[in-house]
């Protein structure tokens, strides 16, 4: 198994995963089941998501396509008049 991302949540694991899987690459996530125990482990580092060996480097291709953790975009502001929304 080979490390493709290592994840700051389960949601952004969860993706790569599921990206990974449709492009019919086999994915795990590890890690999850340990975060239930915050109290005694590090918070962070505990999510990775692996791959097989023989498909390390396709993998690597779909996960920088996602581009993960390069920030979001503008911030939603409570003054935003975007037409076509409705506030909630």
């Amino acid at each position: 198994m080979q490390l493709v991302y290592q994840a700051e949540n389960l949601f952004d694991a969860h993706l790569v995963k599921h990206a990974l899987e449709n492009a019919g690459i086999p994915a795990f996530v590890l890690g999850e089941s340990l975060l239930g125990a915050g109290g005694e482990l590090p918070l962070f580092g505990l999510l990775r998501v692996c791959v097989p060996d023989s498909a390390k480097a396709e993998a690597d291709a779909i996960v920088a396509a996602l581009a993960l953790g390069e920030g979001a975009g503008a911030p939603i502001l409570d003054d935003d008049e975007t037409p076509g929304l409705l506030p909630a």
